[in-house]
């Protein structure tokens, strides 16, 4: 296991999976990539689960069929772990969780973000899809709060994958399943210990949404996630965990307390190794604050277009622009995007005009040779 460990660490891999009738395998830039090694047994399997997992989350994957961990690879970094059964076998999932965390301008954060940092309440929510480094976005943020302000911060993870030390602030990170049982009972008792800014790993369910969100509402800053592509659509997802006849409630207390959504998806890079990160982000005007009250949230869209001296951007947007730029391939812009077909056409037009203005030189560039031939000709 140590060598694995070690494998995905010097290759630069994001994630080790280890399943039976399959090499481990390595997702490097995204794309998956076996190892030059034996195929795993099911006996391979289960003793490398053994090597790492300990005996309380051995007897939940025994109870329950899977459990999540983490744990710390020496100076590396940590791995947050999700061992699972499949077909009567043991498969792990291990995720790298770089020891370094990085800056705003590493990660191409709006400038817009580190204000909304310094808000004494409200709710940011930071959106995408699995593997989108939500996490190492929020880390970002608390990291950025830690060395400058002086704050209580409370953290509520599960497990805890990023560590922090106490800098400016005063930083305490519990663990579900092993400081608090889940995260509703975590977020009752948080209002009591003096908190300033709240980290809530995932809004997963209606009593962690509505506790976040009182939690926002009673003046401390809430930072969190939700498994969303877009602004306007983590609105309506978290609306739509409520009975209908909530909704009305939460839409007017999303619209006050409600701050900013940063929407992301990772890119592999399209010259070279690593990735970059497109963003959707959505800060809330009383614009669009009024259209979240209004149940309008179909209009969001057009109040981010008209957004942009603020930093606000659609996804396909900036997606268009790391294409435009040489960052990102075509085929991955089209596959990231919300509206492909849109960004296909935006494309070929764009190639149609490179072809119409290549074609136009090589007509001048003829006529010129031509004009420099005339008097040999005429003579």
């Amino acid at each position: 296991m140590d060598r694995l460990l070690e494998a995905c660490v010097t290759q630069g891999a994001s994630d080790i999976h280890l399943v039976v009738e399959r090499p481990p395998v390595l997702r490097i830039d995204g794309r998956l990539r076996s190892l030059e090694t034996k195929i795993l047994g099911p006996e391979d399997t289960a003793a490398l689960m053994k090597s790492i997992t300990p005996e309380r989350n051995q007897q939940e994957l025994q109870e329950e069929g899977g459990t999540d961990f983490g744990f710390a690879f020496g100076d590396a970094g940590r791995f947050r772990v999700s061992i699972f059964r499949q077909k009567g076998n043991i498969s792990l999932v291990l995720r790298l969780i770089p020891s370094k965390i990085m800056t705003f301008e590493e990660i191409g954060l709006p400038k817009i973000c580190a204000a909304l940092c310094r808000r004494p309440r409200g709710m940011f929510l930071v959106t995408g899809p699995t593997g989108s480094g939500k996490t190492t976005t929020l880390a970002c943020m608390v990291n950025y709060i830690n060395e400058n302000f002086d704050r209580h911060i409370i953290t509520v993870e599960e497990p805890i994958e990023y560590y922090h030390t106490h800098k400016k602030s005063v930083i305490c990170q519990r663990e579900v399943g092993v400081d608090v049982p889940s995260f509703g009972e975590a977020l009752r008792r948080v209002l009591r210990m003096d908190p300033d800014v709240i980290l809530v790993g995932e809004l997963r369910d209606l009593e962690t949404i509505e506790a976040a969100v009182r939690a926002a509402e009673t003046g401390h800053l809430v930072f969190s996630t939700v498994h969303t592509t877009s602004a306007a659509g983590t609105i309506t997802r978290i609306i739509d965990v409520f009975p209908v006849d909530q909704q009305e409630q939460i839409r007017i207390q999303l619209s006050s307390n409600l701050i900013a959504v940063l929407s992301q998806a990772l890119c592999p890079l399209a010259l070279g190794k690593g990735r970059v990160a497109a963003y959707e982000f959505m800060v809330v005007t009383p614009a669009i604050s009024n259209l979240i009250r209004e149940n309008k949230t179909y209009r969001i869209d057009s109040s981010i277009q008209t957004g942009k001296k603020l930093g606000m951007q659609l996804l396909d947007e900036h997606l268009w622009q790391l294409y435009d730029g040489g960052k990102i391939t075509l085929e991955e812009m089209l596959d990231k995007g919300r509206a492909p077909g849109a960004l296909q056409d935006k494309a070929t037009a764009k190639l149609e005009a490179m072809r119409g203005r290549l074609g136009a030189r090589k007509k001048e560039k003829a006529k010129a040779e031509m004009e420099d031939l005339g008097p040999i000709l005429r003579a």
